[in-house]
């Protein structure tokens, strides 16, 4: 079913938040803080989750996805839907900050944020459970395994989508140094894939002082990279096709007097569209394939993408920046922002349904404006409440006209 228009923004208003709801909110978060998981090993964080959902009188539905879960709040009799996305999963860093809510957990640490993500969702769970003012289902998504790029298409694969009868799909990120407030977005492609290469050179190794009694990889591997850096400057266009192709190690098995039999060469790639994503990998298959033979060397060649880009479907970006404008205020919403090339595997759910992924600020001074993935970062509580306020307003307005059907 296809969802209303929710109409023109507004000015600063929206949704308001009790007291202890705000409270419980920061005690959810620190909660989270204090315990954190990685990867798909998220089971004390679903559990947490999952016992707060159901006490809200909220149906929940586990092991999605491995170790993700869904939550299902129906209201009125339309069948138009809408899904809530929230990532659980921490890093492999060891936290060196010291308040009372530090990670317990050694080597492990919500440096991303996603500790804040969980608890902004479950504060607009928790409200619109009790205040049910919208016609149709609200599906709460909370997402394993992000920071590895497996969790939503393990979720997909698992029937995310088929399972649940999700119209649309929004996701949310705290962004260190964009102020507390604030919000950016924009259509189309918003932040780059990541895809990870490797290419394995092997030639004839020997005594450094007679190469041309072999094959020398290491001249072969030179060259490659070297030609690598025209994937991007003659392969693409400088107008439409921003990309970066990154060689970052350089492993041989020679040493002081002996040249390799073998070298491997790896690094990252970064794109908007996955058009170029195909183009670059095809470009760098047939460079190092050709390089290779025309040294008379073997080769193998890898790609491996981890994250597509993601790209918000531009009516679902109207609504979003409608829905933060009535929260934050027009001015303290940029709907056009600069896109960006860190990654976020939310795109795998912009691949099979249209929505929008924001960016909201955490701050630019000491709280929460540390770098996300540092071992100092903290989320800022403070931006707790605007998050969870800008999920019930998109609800209100995606599914509140469904009421006249």
């Amino acid at each position: 079913m296809s969802l209303p228009s929710s109409g023109s923004p507004s000015l600063k208003s929206g949704p308001s938040l009790s007291e202890q709801l705000i409270t419980d909110m920061t005690t959810w978060r620190r909660h989270l803080h204090q315990f954190p998981e990685c990867g798909f090993e998220v089971n004390l964080t679903a559990d947490f989750i999952a016992e707060k959902l159901e006490s809200f009188g909220i149906q929940v539905e586990r092991n999605v996805g491995k170790s993700g879960l869904v939550g299902i709040l129906r209201s009125g009799d339309s069948d138009a839907s809408i899904g809530l996305r929230a990532d659980m999963d921490a890093l492999h860093i060891h936290e060196q900050n010291t308040f009372a809510h530090c990670s317990k957990h050694d080597g492990k640490m919500h440096a991303c944020g996603h500790d804040g993500h969980s608890a902004m969702l479950l504060g607009a769970a928790c409200y619109l459970a009790q205040c049910p003012s919208f016609n149709g289902t609200v599906y709460f998504i909370f997402q394993p395994d992000e920071e590895h790029g497996c969790g939503a298409q393990a979720m997909i694969d698992d029937g995310l989508f088929e399972r649940f009868s999700i119209d649309e799909v929004y996701g949310i990120h705290n962004f260190p140094g964009l102020a507390e407030g604030e919000l950016m977005v924009r259509p189309g492609s918003l932040m780059a894939s990541e895809s990870g290469f490797e290419i394995s050179i092997k030639g004839v190794g020997g005594h450094a002082a007679l190469p041309h009694q072999g094959i020398d990889p290491m001249v072969v591997g030179a060259q490659v990279i070297l030609a690598l850096q025209t994937v991007v400057s003659r392969n693409l266009s400088a107008i439409s096709e921003t990309a970066v192709v990154s060689a970052t190690e350089f492993i041989t098995d020679g040493t002081v007097n002996v040249i390799p039999t073998q070298v491997t060469i790896k690094g990252d790639c970064r794109c908007f569209t996955e058009a170029t994503l195909a183009r670059i990998e095809e470009s760098m298959a047939r460079i190092v394939a050709g390089i290779c033979q025309a040294a008379g060397a073997s080769h193998t060649f890898t790609f491996t993408n981890t994250f597509y880009p993601t790209v918000n479907a531009k009516q679902q970006t109207v609504y979003a920046v409608e829905a933060a404008r009535k929260v934050l205020g027009t001015d303290n919403v940029n709907a056009e922002c600069e896109p960006l090339t860190i990654s976020e595997d939310f795109s795998s759910m912009l691949r099979v349904k249209p929505g929008c992924y924001v960016l909201l600020g955490n701050g630019t001074e000491s709280i929460g404006g540390c770098a996300l993935h540092n071992p100092k970062y903290d989320f800022n509580d403070r931006i707790l409440p605007l998050g969870a306020r800008y999920w019930i307003q998109l609800v209100n307005d995606r599914l509140g006209d469904a009421m006249v059907n």
